[in-house]
């Protein structure tokens, strides 16, 4: 064997050993991919049913009516850059109870129709106003309100206290359910008002976009 042909073999060796020696830090050293996260800028809101309710009021020529429904699921995304905003909050239409069975029987088959039309769903699309990272804010959400499968556009105040993991929401506003094509229940002794005031009291978990 010349000596050219020994210095190649050798630095071949060399080199083998080498990127032997060396592959594993240089892996260890690329960054692996990191598990799904919330994207940055945005907030995601998820409601609690159990902890949730939507209280309404209408008003009529004898007395106001007060009830209830329950919720069945809720969830929001919100990007505090873009202000837009997705999701939805669904209401279980069948639980809607005011403590009367002949009057909520009537009300689910003549008003809601609920029996074909199971869920009111709101729709959030945009919001408007100051943003807190923590503690409370007054907020307008704007979306879609879906009633009798019709759709509905409609601007909700809503005040939010926010903490590290969960947050809570109140929001009040009118549904004109008559002028939205709902049957008016009035009768010849009895008049209804024509909205119907909604109360929402909401809660749930919260999880924020990452840090960097």
């Amino acid at each position: 064997m010349d000596l050219r042909s020994f210095r190649s073999r050798s630095l071949l060796r060399i080199s083998f050993f080498a990127i032997a020696f060396l592959a594993p830090i240089v892996l260890d050293a690329v960054p692996q991919s990191a598990s799904p996260q919330t994207p940055a800028g945005e907030i995601l809101f998820a409601l609690d049913p159990a902890q949730s309710k939507v209280h309404w009021t209408l008003g009529t020529t004898l007395h106001a009516v007060h009830g209830t429904f329950g919720l069945k699921k809720g969830t929001l995304r919100l990007d505090t850059d873009s202000r837009k905003a997705s999701g939805e909050i669904v209401v279980d239409a069948t639980s809607g109870n005011s403590g009367d069975e002949s009057r909520d029987k009537k009300m689910h088959k003549d008003v809601l129709e609920s029996a074909r039309y199971a869920e009111i769903v709101f729709r959030p699309n945009q919001v408007e106003g100051k943003l807190s990272s923590e503690g409370t804010c007054n907020v307008l959400l704007h979306g879609v309100f879906v009633l009798l499968g019709k759709e509905h556009e409609m601007t909700v105040p809503v005040q939010a206290d926010l903490a590290a993991d969960h947050w809570s929401g109140a929001a009040k506003f009118g549904v004109p359910f008559i002028e939205w094509g709902l049957k008016n229940p009035s009768n010849f002794l009895l008049h209804v008002d024509h909205v119907v005031e909604i109360e929402l009291e909401l809660k749930g978990s919260l999880q924020r976009a990452a840090t960097p």
